[in-house]
């Protein structure tokens, strides 16, 4: 019977950069700091220019004929490298869904924590799941259900809109709700709470006005 294999604990290579004494083609390309082209020279000739300036000789073309390299700090350089792909990283976020379970008699201070929760990733930039659960006989409180839910989704109003409206799904309703895109405006009567009151409109009673009330009257005692 074979041994088995054995897991190799050695760390794993990593892959250098070709900078400075790296590079081993006799002949190149030579691109200065400032974008100067310092045409095709030896190996040695461009080291010799790199340490003048105090900077690296990178190879940045290695498939060219002869192989281009450039002048910089490589330190810098890598440092700016790094910094746009975390950058790029934060943009690319990968939309999820994330879910937010109750029950539809739910007391407040637990509703208050899944408002909380569903505010959290709603700022991520998730969409929720807002999910009651029925238990046993609790399947005929449907219309309880969907008012929480509908309660949750316009305490949400600021963070999100409704994807998908409630709906019952085998022993649970649940409601999608997406990061709210464009701002909510809302009315006079929705941000205080009241109505707007109506404009009171005065009337100036004219000469003319004045004399056909008392005409009227006389004619009507």
């Amino acid at each position: 019977m074979p041994p088995r294999p054995r897991f190799d604990r050695r760390a794993p290579v990593r892959e250098l950069p070709n900078i400075n004494d790296r590079i081993n083609y006799p002949k190149l390309r030579v691109v200065d700091s400032d974008g100067t082209q310092l045409g095709v020279i030896d190996r040695e000739e461009a080291l010799e220019v790199a340490k003048d300036r105090e900077l690296d000789l990178v190879l940045v073309s290695e498939k060219a004929d002869p192989p281009v390299c450039r002048i910089m700090d490589y330190g810098k350089f890598k440092f700016e490298q790094e910094k746009k792909a975390k950058e790029a990283k934060k943009k690319s976020h990968q939309t999820e869904v994330k879910e937010v379970k109750m029950r539809y008699k739910i007391d407040q201070h637990d509703y208050k924590v899944r408002i909380g929760h569903a505010v959290r990733f709603l700022k991520a930039g998730d969409k929720v799941k807002c999910t009651v659960i029925f238990r046993g006989r609790e399947i005929q409180h449907t219309a309880l259900a969907e008012t929480l839910l509908r309660r949750m989704a316009k305490d949400l109003e600021e963070q999100a809109e409704i994807q998908q409206a409630p709906k019952r799904e085998g022993r649970n309703m649940i409601m999608f709700l997406t990061p709210r895109k464009t701002p909510l405006v809302k009315t006079d009567k929705e941000e205080s709470g009241t109505p707007k009151p109506k404009r009171v409109v005065r009337t100036i009673t004219t000469p003319s006005r004045m004399a056909s009330n008392n005409l009227a009257n006389k004619n009507n005692p």
